[in-house]
């Protein structure tokens, strides 16, 4: 009996001090991860700080950038009034923002429900592009710039509603990619395809948007917390980190968190990430050659002694548009040496008619690196299998407008444009719910894989989404390319009808309001409301095209340097009620290419003002094909205004010959060729497509008779 309840008073001693010891453990575990929680919320920047000083910026905040010659105007002090881009915007406030964010928080496109499962507020399995949390931001990026024109207080509340979700899905140590933490099977930036530091990017990005935008710092906080990690751990250059810095977007939005933050850390580690490339040697042999190295991701060469664009368009122009943030603020002479030989390189060898980039989907580099969605070599251009991501397309817009910036010269607010009137919007239906991911220069029946990402027709939901929410924030935040602060005055970047409430470098308030219907008609409208009174520039563009351009001040003949392409310059003493008006000639011109781009020779493009068309088969009597298709060169071309048409065009009116005489062998004896002709109908190019299948082609034989 005595050994028994000996038994038992041990037994109990030995429960109670595995109960002490369990309860140990768990007061110590508890104690470590506050640590960490601690740790991972502590930073250098200070939050209150922003909060209680937070000042209207721009998209590209550039005010105290050094090195940059013309500034950003605070978002929301241009708003679209009337015409072209109010249409658009008023388009992407009805629908484009509110039909996208369904797809995105919904079952379709998974993205809010793969943020709900990192937060453990939802079961499941990751789904979508490994890069899909940045498509996600892009989309609140659109948002925030609707928001910053309506204040419709209702996007915010569902934005903040987001941002608690991404809060809670971010890990305590600041890392913050939902397909890595959801998955038990991967270890973070194992492989650069993942995409994580595009996410990154995205996400600096969207957060210093929103903070500038509202003065709130709740997404700014996880923003901070991510960057941090970062630095952590990419400053030491880890040698198994060296050459991770694919599809680079994190070197803009670092920048973006310097200039939101004055964190130098930010800065520094943007600066890093160019440096990374092109230090580490690349081997390339027969079980790498389809993998994303080399040429591909812009790693072979030092982009300080690059000469040429490679690889992956818009890998390539991310990384040269954060070169140029980068270099906002450094003032480095090498970097911006490489970014205009890249400038050249782009936009002189490598661009087609529509400002679209990236000519192949597969295909091989100058190095012979094999190369996806990619750059090929100049002059090579494709106009069938031309790919011009809309993504490229628009990081081609990206990257000109930090240029411009930086360099102060209008041919890049000329490409900005040639971009936003062409390969950029094509991306998108007229009624804006539907998406082409690659905008090829012609489409004829049967002629091309439409497997993949591409498509026959624009798709309600593109499961590679990155286009989409690129190409939506782009359309809601231009109206902040269209002006920039020069040192002493204002540059008008884009035209159209508009109303600009800002103030100077100097602090002096200025309004004026804009009124046109340009890119179908030349004539533009300004009018001073506000202004001081000390003398002060306007710097008007006139585009490239703009032969024969002339400005009046107050109906009076102006006498300021007028050049296509550049800035004309007017310094006065304005007052209220001053009126400047500008006549940009838009002339119907037939464009043809450089004699050593073998697709085009023979024949012509047209092009009107800033605006590329294209011939379109329901244009065309039934049955033609598009490849018969030939532009008489004194064709009688005219101008015609249709209100009914694709949502309200300019069409090119004219006649064309289509050959009848079509022979089916693969080589012909030339015998004189027999005609139809018939009075047809050029459309801009960027509402192709919305009229049921359609061929199309931007290129014409042309005869000359």
């Amino acid at each position: 009996m005595q050994v028994a309840n000996a038994r038992k008073t041990m037994s109990r001693q030995f429960l109670l001090i595995l109960l002490l010891l369990i309860s140990t453990l768990a007061c110590e575990h508890q104690a470590i991860q506050d640590e960490v929680q601690t740790a991972a919320s502590t930073t250098t920047v200070d939050l209150r700080n922003l909060a209680e000083n937070h000042a209207p910026a721009g998209i590209v905040n550039n005010t105290a950038s050094p090195y940059a010659k013309l500034k950003s105007i605070p978002i929301g002090d241009c708003r679209w009034t009337e015409g072209f881009w109010a249409d658009k915007f008023r388009v992407a406030e009805e629908v484009m923002v509110p039909y996208m964010g369904k797809l995105l928080t919904g079952d379709t496109g998974h993205a809010l429900n793969n943020f709900k499962i990192a937060a453990g507020q939802k079961e499941g399995k990751h789904k979508g592009m490994f890069w899909h949390d940045g498509d996600f931001y892009k989309w609140m990026e659109a948002a925030m710039y609707v928001y910053a024109i309506n204040k419709d207080e209702e996007i915010m509340e569902e934005l903040d509603e987001y941002i608690s979700i991404i809060a809670k899905a971010q890990e305590p140590d600041g890392y913050l990619s939902t397909h890595v933490s959801i998955r038990d099977d991967l270890d973070r930036f194992q492989n650069r395809k993942f995409h994580e530091l595009y996410n990154s990017g995205h996400l600096l990005t969207s957060a210093c948007i929103h903070y500038r935008i509202t003065g709130k710092t709740n997404f700014l906080e996880l923003a901070v917390k991510h960057a941090d990690y970062l630095y952590e751990l990419f400053s030491p250059q880890p040698k198994e980190l060296a050459r991770f810095g694919f599809n680079q977007t994190q070197i803009m939005g670092l920048v973006e968190m310097y200039r939101t933050t004055a964190d130098k850390r930010y800065l520094e580690l943007a600066e890093l990430f160019i440096n990374m490339r092109g230090k580490s040697k690349v081997k390339v042999d027969a079980t790498t050659r389809y993998g994303h190295i080399g040429d591909m991701v812009q790693e072979r060469t030092p982009l300080r002694k690059e000469t040429e664009a490679v690889g992956h368009a818009v890998l390539a122009l991310y990384y040269y548009a954060g070169a140029a943030d980068v270099y906002a603020e450094t003032g480095e002479e090498a970097l911006i040496e490489a970014l205009d030989r890249l400038w050249e390189s782009v936009t002189h060898r490598k661009m087609y008619v529509t400002g679209a980039v990236g000519q192949t989907h597969h295909g091989v580099s100058s190095q012979r690196d094999m190369v996806h969605e990619a750059f090929i070599n100049d002059y090579m251009m494709p106009n069938a299998t031309a790919y011009n991501e809309t993504c490229a397309n628009i990081c081609n817009a990206m990257f000109n407008y930090r240029m411009l910036g930086v360099k102060g010269e209008a041919k890049h607010a000329d490409v900005m444009e040639l971009v936003l009137y062409n390969s950029a919007l094509s991306g998108i239906s007229i009624e804006g719910k539907d998406y082409f991911y690659a905008n090829p220069l012609r489409m004829c029946e049967a002629d091309r894989d439409y497997s993949s990402t591409e498509s026959r027709n624009r798709e309600p939901y593109i499961e590679c989404f990155c286009c989409p929410p690129n190409l939506l924030r782009t359309i809601t935040k231009v109206s902040g390319w269209a002006y920039s602060l020069a040192e002493n005055g204002v540059s008008v970047n884009l035209y159209g009808g508009n109303e600009l409430n800002t103030r100077l470098a100097d602090g002096s308030p200025l309004r004026l309001r804009q009124e046109t219907n340009y890119p179908w008609d030349g004539a533009v409208k300004i009018t001073i409301e506000e202004a001081k009174s000390e003398p002060f520039q306007l710097l008007l563009r006139i585009p490239e095209w703009a032969e024969g351009a002339t400005v009046k001040v107050n109906g009076k003949a102006s006498n300021p340097r007028i050049s296509p392409g550049a800035f004309a310059v007017l310094e006065r003493s304005w007052k209220a009620g001053d009126i400047v008006d500008i006549d940009l000639p838009m002339g119907i011109d037939l464009i043809e290419g450089n004699s050593l781009i073998e697709e085009v020779r023979n024949q012509v493009a047209v092009k009107r003002g800033p605006v590329v068309y294209c011939v379109e088969s329901p244009d065309l009597p039934d049955g033609s094909n598009i490849l018969d298709v030939y532009l008489p060169a004194d064709g009688d071309l005219k101008a015609n205004y249709r209100p009914g048409l694709l949502g309200g065009v300019t069409t090119i009116d004219g006649r064309l010959s289509i050959r009848k005489d079509k022979k089916e062998g693969m080589y012909n004896r030339l015998d004189k060729p027999e005609w139809d002709q018939v009075d047809g109908a050029l459309v801009p190019y960027f509402a192709w497509s919305n009229r049921g299948d359609a061929e199309m082609t931007v290129w014409m034989p042309v005869i000359w008779e």
